[in-house]
């Protein structure tokens, strides 16, 4: 028993770090993914292309690789390495900025242009068009797709071991290691299937909210 509340404990630790990981992601990720979908829908090839080759380039490499280039890579190349938890975030909201970039394009590229123009024989801006008519619409089509990233993101905050960030995976191996015992790393999958419960109850309730669009 006091093994087992050994090994809890240690798990909540990292849990603290994942949930850390998983909050400050979302926060930066999801208004960079905005702004980088409208660059890459841009009328102007010298904002458009260069995004549009950043989004293949992120999207086409490994989170692991990127993660490695971020921590280490300074240091190989004979710079003073940066903090390795900033390396961390930097690399997630990068990743994920793009990631979220392409499901706010399908969304807005799915709304029928006739909307835009009905906004503007209101007399409404682009801007406002945008914001008031087509945001509500796209975020009623992008939420399934959102719940799959957010699910995905809870399971690769585990990558963050990679360059020595001590998550729930982490402290899963110190335990197995220091108690010589493979049950830790089974344990800490129970975490992950309940904060992935968690984010697929909170996306199932906000579907439902905004069942009343059928558009």
């Amino acid at each position: 028993m006091q093994l087992f509340t050994k090994v809890t404990l240690s798990l909540f630790e990292g849990l603290g770090v994942t949930l850390k990981i998983f909050a400050m992601t979302l926060l930066m990720a999801l208004p960079l993914g905005l702004v980088i979908s409208l660059g890459s829908m841009s009328k102007f090839k010298v904002v458009k292309y260069p995004i549009k080759t950043l989004i293949w380039i992120i999207r086409g490499t490994p989170l692991m690789l990127q993660l490695i280039v971020f921590g280490l890579g300074p240091g190989l190349l004979g710079v003073r390495g940066m903090n390795m938890f900033v390396a961390v975030i930097i690399a997630f909201v990068l990743n994920y900025a793009c990631y979220f970039a392409e499901i706010f394009r399908g969304g807005i590229e799915s709304i029928p242009k006739g909307q835009y123009e009905a906004g503007a024989v209101l007399g409404l801006t682009k801007t406002q068009v945008f914001f008031k008519i087509i945001l509500l619409q796209v975020i009623k089509r992008i939420i399934p797709p959102m719940g799959n990233e957010f699910l995905t993101l809870v399971k690769d905050t585990s990558l963050a071991n990679t360059i020595m960030i001590y998550e729930i995976t982490w402290n899963a191996k110190r335990m197995m290691n220091s108690e010589h015992i493979l049950w830790p790393l089974f344990y800490s999958g129970v975490f992950y299937l309940v904060l992935c419960g968690i984010i697929t109850l909170i996306f199932n309730y906000i579907e439902k909210k905004l069942d009343y669009y059928k558009g």
